[in-house]
């Protein structure tokens, strides 16, 4: 009784799934293509419903006529009650019966239900399933987005120049699209490449700021009134290329198909980078003074690099460094970004 109980729970979820989506269509609200269910199950639970609601209406009836029968006995209520339940038990090992001779299916509809919810499409076969599922856990090949700040430093293993003295906050803001290559559909290994557009920016505190004398030569200059705003921002278009790893298991997608979810999970990166300059803006706003210069500060046009990095999931944390210097031609010499920073979807 209890299977039947879950059957009956079973047919009439789907049924009612089947009869709303059939007004909903009615009313242009939800494409086919949109629906969680099966097509081929919505069918063939629709059809064993209908026989089913036949069923109980036949039954119902010769049972309505029976206690009509049994009313004109003029029994008392006693043991009018009794007799009902006897009636009442009989109708219902009948439908109990008579519902188990439709033969449904249950194992079936559910395995096939199943499929539908995997693949998002009724196959027909094993050959086909296969084939779909090969198709569906295919190795990851995918262009992503990505954000990304940092917080930067300049090194140097020299004394320190006027702007390692004066050198306040520095970042760098980087967003752009990760490639994605997953070489086999389990292997852990990728290859990881894109392109990224970096913003790097010096503060200077001190009221001090970039300034260049009749040579051109960048240096920091003193302003004799109090600046709130003294930065130097360059953008770059950075290329990276590198490899990355995947910690997590190998699944079953059934049918002996295997598969690494290459973009979930514990994965650990290292990679190269290159940059070429975009432009670089002087920033200096204060008492007397607001101005934004685009001149050449002698920041290095090229930049190149490695950065080493560690996600779960869509987040990580990373550390990159620039092997060349953040300044060309020995101004401020030898000092070299490094950045500790965050990133979403690396």
């Amino acid at each position: 009784m209890i299977k039947k109980i879950i059957l009956m729970g079973f047919v009439c979820l789907l049924s009612g799934t089947v009869y709303s989506q059939r007004n909903l269509n009615k009313l242009n609200l939800q494409p086919k293509e949109d629906t969680e269910v099966s097509p081929i199950v919505k069918e063939k639970v629709d059809e064993y419903a209908k026989k089913i609601d036949a069923i109980i209406q036949e039954e119902k009836k010769l049972m309505e006529a029976e206690l009509l029968i049994l009313q004109a006995k003029n029994l008392d209520k006693t043991e009018f009650d009794k007799q009902k339940s006897i009636i009442a038990d009989r109708f219902s090992e009948k439908i109990d019966q008579r519902i188990e001779e439709l033969g449904f299916d249950l194992d079936t509809v559910i395995q096939k239900q199943v499929r539908y919810s995997l693949l998002n499409s009724d196959v027909t076969s094993n050959e086909e399933l296969k084939e779909k599922l090969l198709k569906k856990f295919r190795p990851t090949k995918n262009f992503a987005g990505y954000i990304s700040y940092g917080i930067m430093n300049l090194t140097n293993n020299k004394a320190d120049n006027s702007l390692d003295k004066n050198l306040g906050y520095a970042g760098n803001f980087e967003f752009g699209l990760k490639f994605n290559y997953q070489f086999g559909r389990t292997s852990p290994w990728g290859l990881i490449s894109g392109i990224g557009f970096s913003w790097r920016t010096l503060n200077i505190d001190n009221n001090m700021f970039f300034m260049k004398d009749i040579n051109a030569d960048v240096f920091l200059a003193n302003y004799d009134k109090n600046l709130s705003k003294s930065k130097l921002r360059t953008g770059y278009i950075i290329v990276p290329l590198g490899l990355q790893y995947n910690f997590s298991k190998v699944k079953n997608a059934g049918m002996d198909i295997q598969y690494r979810d290459y973009n979930n999970g514990f994965k650990i990166g290292a990679n190269v980078y290159g940059g070429v300059k975009m432009a670089t803006n002087n920033i200096i706003k204060g008492d007397g003074i607001s101005d934004r210069g685009r001149e050449n500060y002698q920041v290095n046009p090229f930049i190149y690099g490695g950065q080493f990095t560690v996600s779960y999931d869509d987040f990580s944390i990373f550390v990159k460094k620039d092997f060349g210097n953040f300044f060309k031609d020995n101004k401020f010499e030898n000092d070299k970004a490094l950045v500790f920073g965050v990133a979403l979807w690396w």
